[in-house]
């Protein structure tokens, strides 16, 4: 008689856990969080850097500076809503304001390819120009390099930004607390599926642009009307789900969410779906969530919805207590599921 061998059905653990650099690296998802913290924090992992925060806030004389820098290695370079300029520009001031500081300078440093069109260069550098004039921040010093063809993929842009507090309050995940509502300034996903749009050459009924914009002005008039946002983040590489996931463990909660509150495009929708992607995951570069007590949620979203980067703000969850950090989301069914960090990478160079 032969004994058949017992089956048991198991879903594998991904791998992360690697001796060279992925792509995946830089998809803003676990693998990304796990390289951070077993090569940079190990290294530079001292005070304020310890906090994860899109910028970090100094003392000098007397006054609060937030410091932050960021690269950016976006193709195609040119997308509708935006550039490689404008979005340096946005996303390093969005960075600061998610301190709740007020930009004020900007450098801007160039890695250019041999053979790289100087017209190309010169509507990029216009582009920079235009958006920091918008926001009333100056480019005050720079640096250029250029490498051999073939070696540097047209040209990628680092900016650093320096913003002024202009207040006492210390805005970072780990002042989450239990009861927290969270809002959003308005949909997602714009940002991901207009660059893969393009990149691919996909046509749709009507054209998807990305939501790229400066956000300081929104939370300065947040901090202007008396409220106290816990926390700050911008929507960026892992999208929203990868930026609540970091937000619940910095802070040890539980996020709730209403997927019926989360704004999506029809446009979005249908782009996600014929592609396979979650927009819950999509790349947005002027997206953020903005937690604040219970109490002031209400007046909170009266402020974003009258400005013209929060138009489209909703409530969208609240935090809970929890024994370990999480976020979980119901959806339109009633039907509750975990929203996990992205463990890959769902949209390369997208910033």
């Amino acid at each position: 008689m032969t004994t058949q061998p017992k089956l048991t059905a198991a879903c594998p653990v991904p791998k992360n856990d690697y001796d060279k650099i992925l792509l995946s690296h830089g998809g803003g998802g676990t693998m990304m969080h796990k390289l951070i913290n077993d090569v940079f924090l190990q290294s530079f992992g001292t005070g304020d850097l310890n906090t994860q925060h899109d910028s970090t806030v100094v003392d000098i004389s007397g006054a609060r500076l937030a410091l932050t820098t960021d690269s950016f290695v976006i193709k195609p370079l040119f997308f509708p809503g935006g550039d490689i300029g404008s979005l340096a520009v946005h996303g390093t001031i969005n960075d600061l304001a998610m301190s709740g500081a007020r930009p004020l300078y900007l450098t801007a440093s160039f890695i250019l390819e041999e053979g790289f069109p100087i017209q190309e260069l010169k509507r990029i550098t216009d582009s920079m120009q235009k958006a920091a004039d918008a926001c009333h921040v100056q480019i005050v010093t720079g640096d250029t390099k250029v490498v051999e063809k073939g070696k540097g993929d047209s040209v990628f842009v680092n900016t650093t930004g320096v913003g002024i507090l202009e207040h006492a309050q210390n805005i970072c995940p780990k002042r989450i607390r239990p009861n927290d509502k969270i809002l959003i300034n308005g949909d997602i996903g714009r940002h991901g599926m207009a660059v893969m749009a393009q990149r691919e050459g996909l046509e749709f009924d009507t054209e998807i642009k990305s939501d790229s914009a400066p956000l300081a002005d929104l939370v300065i008039n947040l901090l202007n009307e008396g409220l106290e946002p816990h926390c700050l983040r911008d929507l960026t590489r892992g999208g929203l789900a990868s930026a609540l996931n970091e937000m619940a463990a910095a802070a040890g909660v539980m996020i709730s969410l209403k997927e019926a509150d989360i704004p999506v495009t029809e446009d979005v929708k249908a782009a996600c779906e014929m592609l396979g992607f979650d927009p819950l995951y999509v790349a947005n570069e002027g997206r953020l969530v903005v937690v604040v007590p219970d109490h002031q949620a209400d007046k909170a979203l009266c402020v974003m919805r009258s400005h013209a980067q929060g138009k489209g703000a909703m409530i969208i969850g609240q935090v809970k207590e929890a024994d370990s950090p999480m976020v979980l989301m119901q959806n339109q069914i009633g039907a509750t599921r975990v929203v996990d960090m992205l463990s890959g990478e769902q949209l390369p160079r997208i910033c």
